[in-house]
Formats: structure tokens, sequence, C-alpha cells
């Protein structure tokens, strides 16, 4: 679920709170009770976890001059041959 950052209008107060994209803003400050809370547009912070999402997983190790590579249709350029069998 994405965090989403509210800030209210009235006394000023910030916070951060986890919703699903489907439900409404909040408009109710938890700390003064006015209808004056406002969501802040914000940068996504994420993290792509797990094997293959590093930049390093894609790039081949060493450098060939061979352009006869098996590995794909890309010659093995793009590093598919370097692919692992789950």
């Amino acid at each position: 679920m994405p965090i989403y950052e509210y800030r209210c209008n009235g006394c000023g107060h910030e916070m951060e709170l986890m919703q699903r994209m489907s439900d409404d803003p909040m408009k109710d400050c938890p700390v003064c009770k006015e209808s004056k809370l406002k969501k802040l547009i914000s940068a996504a912070g994420f993290r792509l976890k797990g094997s293959g999402w590093y930049e390093t997983d894609f790039k081949n190790s060493k450098k060939s001059s061979d352009s006869g590579q098996s590995g794909g249709s890309c010659g093995g350029g793009c590093g598919y041959s370097s692919l692992q069998p789950l």
C-alpha cells in the first residue's frame, strides 16, 4: 500500500498515512479536528527487491569481440544469455 503525506492548513500538522489507492483522502486533522487536511504531492519512494532488479545484474562482465555469440535473438549483448533458470 502506498504511503501518503498530509498537512493541515489550519494548525500545520504534518503526517504520513498508509492507504489504499482506492481510499478517499483524509479531511479531518487528528490534532485540531478541523477539516483542513490536504494531501501533499511527493516523490514516490519504493524499492525493487530481489534478484534481477539491480543495475549490474544484466551487464556483461567481460567484453567480447565475437559477434557470433549464442544467447537469444540479441546475440548475447543484452545480457539475456546470463539469466539463470528458475
